[in-house]
């Protein structure tokens, strides 16, 4: 590990050891301070963001994530203030009882110390992150890629600039070179990283989990599904599936893979009627292809192959698969999804509650987008990530899952036989 690497997590170290003394007036000031600067230095941040993305081929998936405007940096400002505003969650009583001996326990929220985060090409994240972290008592060291390294500098040094404005520890937010060495640094940090949580590429995720020397988080690729049932409502259908899709197609929580029953078929044109106009391109099983040639436009239809299943597109692509039953609609979602958000279409209440009961996803929907798996749409103010695993945090996490706890005991004198 280089020195001045090492020097980092030291100092990360010493700031998470300060924040635990702030109040959570001070904290929630600091939240505030920090919205109004990123507003007020949305110019100078879009100019360093204009570098990055003259870098990148506008037809990469990535490019809308690395894309800031005014309007997402105002949005971006309004979820800090929502942090700002939800209650602290430190110090929280979790679990409490006196013993037979007279012992007091307790059981209390805390922060994890330091948090690593690695992501790629979205530099919303230095915001959220920060925010998420600040307020549940965290530091954090952020790692990100190369494509987005001047707007993850201009943004990290605004908020060093707040923190220094409040003489608050600066180091309670690291920014490291946007380099593989900084990644493995960072991966092997024990003894001053506590928890790492990767946001990006599957390739990432893997990276990561293989390599990592402290407990990881994944936050997991987003293959999402969205199953048409046989009595499925075909206005809520149409609706919900174009906004699923087409909404913002290069985050996780967006379709990639339509499900239809067979006995719908004749449906399905209407159905995915409005995505022409966002050019989605839809690759479509035999049945399903057989039923939208003619009804479809044909630049924009094309088979089905192994590879269009099972894969998170990022993009204005869609496959399409028909299943004969509820059955095989879960079997195809627990084959080829990855635990993240997936939905049913239907009226049938039977149907609707076997689907809500079997799929294994982190969010399970019911005739409504899974474009809203998100930590603000959930009320969480903002999110670290959407994890997929099953262990400490699953779903949007937010304030709490950032936390863990301690037990304090308080007696008088008390000694163990």
């Amino acid at each position: 590990m280089e020195t001045n690497l090492t020097k980092c997590f030291e100092s990360a170290l010493q700031a998470s050891r300060e924040l635990v003394k702030l109040s959570p007036g001070q904290i929630n000031g600091l939240l505030l301070k920090l919205a109004d600067a990123a507003e007020a230095s949305a110019d100078r941040i879009l100019i360093e963001n204009k570098k990055d993305l003259d870098r990148m081929d506008p037809a990469d998936p990535k490019y809308d994530r690395l894309k800031l405007t005014k309007a997402r940096i105002e949005a971006i400002a309004s979820d800090i203030r929502n942090v700002a505003a939800l209650p602290s969650p430190l110090g929280r009583i979790l679990f409490q009882e006196q013993l037979p001996n007279g012992l007091r326990l307790k059981r209390i929220s805390v922060p994890f110390g330091v948090i690593g985060i690695i992501f790629e090409a979205r530099p919303n994240v230095t915001f959220d992150v920060f925010s998420l972290c600040i307020k549940s008592g965290n530091a954090v060291i952020l790692k990100g890629g190369s494509d987005a390294s001047c707007s993850n500098e201009a943004i990290a040094g605004l908020i060093r600039e707040v923190l220094a404005s409040l003489e608050v520890d600066v180091n309670a937010l690291t920014l490291l070179p946007p380099s593989r060495e900084a990644t493995t640094a960072l991966l092997q940090a024990r003894g001053y990283v506590d928890l790492i949580i990767p946001r990006g590429s599957q390739a990432l995720i893997d990276h990561v989990r293989e390599h990592a020397k402290i407990p990881v988080i994944e936050t997991g690729a987003g293959i999402c599904h969205t199953y048409f049932d046989a009595d499925g409502d075909l206005e809520v259908g149409r609706k919900v599936v174009h906004n699923a899709k087409t909404r913002r197609v290069s985050v996780c929580n967006s379709l990639d893979c339509l499900i239809m029953h067979k006995d719908r078929m004749a449906d399905l044109p209407y159905l995915v009627g409005l995505m022409p106009a966002n050019e989605v391109e839809i690759f479509a099983d035999p049945d399903a292809f057989k039923a939208l040639s003619g009804n479809y436009p044909a630049h924009l239809l094309h088979p089905a192959n192994d590879e269009s299943f099972g894969t998170e597109f990022l993009s204005y692509k869609m496959a399409v698969k028909t299943v004969s039953s509820l059955g095989e609609a879960l079997e195809h979602i627990a084959h080829y999804g990855s635990k993240h958000s997936e939905a049913i279409i239907s009226a049938n209440r039977k149907t609707l509650d076997e689907f809500l009961l079997s799929v294994d996803a982190a969010a399970v929907y019911a005739n409504a987008s899974t474009a809203f798996t998100d930590g603000a749409q959930f009320g969480l103010g903002a999110e670290i990530g959407i994890s997929t695993q099953k262990l400490h945090a699953r779903g949007p996490m937010a304030l709490e899952e950032i936390t863990t706890y301690k037990w304090v005991v308080e007696g008088e004198g008390q000694i163990r036989k």
